[in-house]
């Protein structure tokens, strides 16, 4: 049978409905919630078929087959929904475009972590691949009714047109944002669920245009490079300097909302060690909520911003791909050994790259780790410590720069992240909650337990040394607790209200601790110094680094870090179009002073990413 090209167009067109369907199969959230989100939202109908349909129109048009055209559209369209399913079941990340440049990342992935392949879902894959190219044996295609064109070259013109049709919605249509955030999700902070609830066709297509960097209005390259001069090292004090940004480490517990007594209090080694006299404390502002790990790193290190790459960027280190400024680099240049740690994949936000950009010395994941002690499905935050630990004796004195990113506390949590028998602590709380609420925090809090642990076996160890160590401990986010903030909304606490809120940053405040020891308190003379630093109650993600430098000594030996730190004392609180001034007040209108400084940054920081050699 050879079809002509209206039915094989409308056959094209019920094909591609019957794929989309097969793709969103694949996905790891339930079938019927999906379609009941879609009836509610047609035109995510569309939004998600209509890329599956140009692909098929576009092999149809070269084969001359609308069955073939499907069953390659089948194979190509459906093997990407399964993938995105296991790095979603794997790593709690969906796939992204950029990910195909990732590739040596993805074998090391499938040869060293343990992957539940979905075999139904493969399986089903397979028997329509095969059934549609069968099909396509006894049913082609009549040549275009281009025959002043020729057969082959109306095919390719077909096959250009489609293409190019594609090209052309995912450059406009699919790469608004506008369009994407029109439709409602339950966490739009929660990428993962965005691409469960949204389709995975519609937002793997969207995702073609996110990461970039955009160009800052009045950017001038030669002006930016004069900015980079200056450089002075070997001004700070040898002090060691250990940063721990643990996973989804928080206070939520201090809220009076709680009922949480001394003696069964989550956190007693971060109130007893922000009551040190050799401590600071305070709260900073991290760029995202409940996810974004990477983003946090590459704001503390950096001194950039995640949300100011560009309107679209959520993942900083995907546009990171050259040597970049840093704190490594900065102690480096005095003289310290540097390093990084974190017991999670090396592929992981291709953070093996990433690291050796920023200038680490020596970085150490998981898979090089020995005898890895885990607590449930993640490695122990006790176990990390003990790396810390282990890297500061072997420095022998020389000092160590050193930088951990824990994992133990990462979602979900559900009752079986420890083991189906592991028996948790009730939540002490004076609010009313759903089962769904309290497991949630119940396993959550178990957490934070084992993070203060950490926190208070550090402290210990470094306040028994005889050289000088300087610890900054703090939280990469807020965690994940249920869609639309279920936990957060049953508390009643701030972080759930919206914009209601009293404080638009409460999503994405967590505490951090810096302390030092009695030998570096003496040596950086630490109330003066502290005094000086003129840090407030709340600092952004990306002046945290730069105050540490300041701290010990290091304050003038970067321009780029002692730009931020007369940023920080004139708006220590930049998210986006909000600001926090000194004196509390919460604005998004900033004096012509204040709007040439962030305007500043903007240009410094692109300038660095896509300019700068080092």
């Amino acid at each position: 049978m050879r079809l002509s090209l209206l039915p094989s167009l409308g056959l094209a067109v019920l094909l591609a409905g019957g794929i989309t369907l097969l793709a969103l199969w694949c996905q790891p959230n339930a079938f019927r919630t999906v379609l009941g989100i879609f009836l509610r939202q047609p035109l995510l109908i569309v939004l998600n078929a209509l890329p599956v349909g140009l692909l098929i129109l576009t092999f149809a048009s070269l084969f001359r087959n609308v069955f073939f055209g499907a069953a390659l559209a089948n194979l190509a369209v459906c093997a990407l929904s399964i993938a995105n399913r296991v790095k979603i079941e794997v790593r709690d990340e969906p796939v992204f475009p950029r990910d195909f440049a990732l590739l040596k990342e993805v074998g090391s992935a499938l040869s060293s972590y343990e992957i539940h392949y979905p075999a139904a879902q493969i399986a089903a894959v397979i028997l329509a691949t095969l059934l549609l190219a069968a099909l396509g044996v006894f049913v082609s295609g009549k040549p275009l009714p281009l025959s002043r064109l020729g057969r082959w070259a109306a095919s390719l013109l077909g096959a250009a047109a489609s293409f190019g049709v594609l090209t052309a919605l995912i450059f406009t249509v699919y790469a608004s944002n506008e369009l994407y955030n029109s439709f409602s999700v339950s966490n739009a902070y929660y990428i993962p669920s965005v691409f469960n609830e949204l389709g995975f066709p519609y937002c793997f297509c969207h995702q073609f245009t996110t990461y970039p960097v955009d160009r800052p209005e009045g950017f001038e390259k030669a002006e930016a490079a004069s900015w980079e001069t200056g450089d002075q090292p070997g001004q700070g004090k040898a002090v060691s300097v250990i940063m721990v940004m643990n996973e989804a480490f928080s206070d939520i517990t201090d809220d009076p909302v709680f009922t949480y007594g001394p003696e069964n209090d989550p956190l007693p080694n971060l109130h007893a060690l922000q009551n040190d006299p050799h401590a600071v404390s305070g709260r900073v502002v991290v760029p995202g909520f409940a996810g974004g790990t990477a983003n946090t790193e590459f704001d503390v290190l950096t001194g950039m911003q995640t949300n100011a790459l560009s309107e679209s960027t959520s993942s900083a280190f995907r546009v990171v791909n050259r040597d970049l400024d840093s704190l490594f680099r900065v102690f480096a240049g005095d003289g310290y050994e540097t390093s990084f740690f974190h017991p999670g994949d090396n592929w992981f936000y291709n953070r093996e790259n990433v690291y050796r950009w920023l200038g680490a010395e020596k970085t150490l994941f998981a898979n090089e780790m020995e005898n890895l002690a885990y607590k449930g499905r993640w490695v122990t935050d006790d176990y990390a410590a003990g790396l810390i630990e282990t890297a500061f004796a072997e420095a022998h004195g020389t000092p160590l720069f050193h930088f951990t990113t824990t994992i133990q506390n990462h979602m979900s949590y559900t009752t079986d992240k420890y083991g189906s028998d592991y028996t948790f602590p009730p939540v002490e709380t004076g609010a009313a909650l759903s089962d769904e609420a309290e497991t949630l925090l119940k396993v959550y809090i178990e957490g934070i337990r084992d993070a203060d642990a950490m926190l208070g076996r550090l402290w210990r160890y470094f306040g028994a040394q005889a050289e000088p160590v300087v610890l900054v401990f703090w939280g990469d986010h807020l965690p994940y607790l249920g869609d639309h903030m279920q936990a957060y909304a049953e508390l009643g606490l701030d972080v759930a209200a919206g914009d209601g809120q009293k404080n638009p940053f409460s999503p994405f405040e967590t505490p951090y601790v810096i302390w030092a020891n009695d030998v570096a308190a003496e040596l950086l003379d630490w109330e003066n110094t502290v005094r000086s630093l003129d840090l407030p109650e709340k600092i952004s993600a990306s002046f945290l680094g730069a105050a540490v430098l300041e701290l010990t000594g290091r304050g003038e030996e970067s321009p780029w870090f002692a730009f931020l730190n007369e940023l920080r004392r004139e708006i220590p609180v930049v998210q986006r179009g909000d600001c926090l001034l000194p004196d509390g007040t919460v604005t998004n209108r900033l004096n012509e002073t204040q709007t040439a400084q962030i305007q500043k940054w903007r240009c410094w920081s692109y300038y660095k990413l896509c300019y700068k050699e080092l």
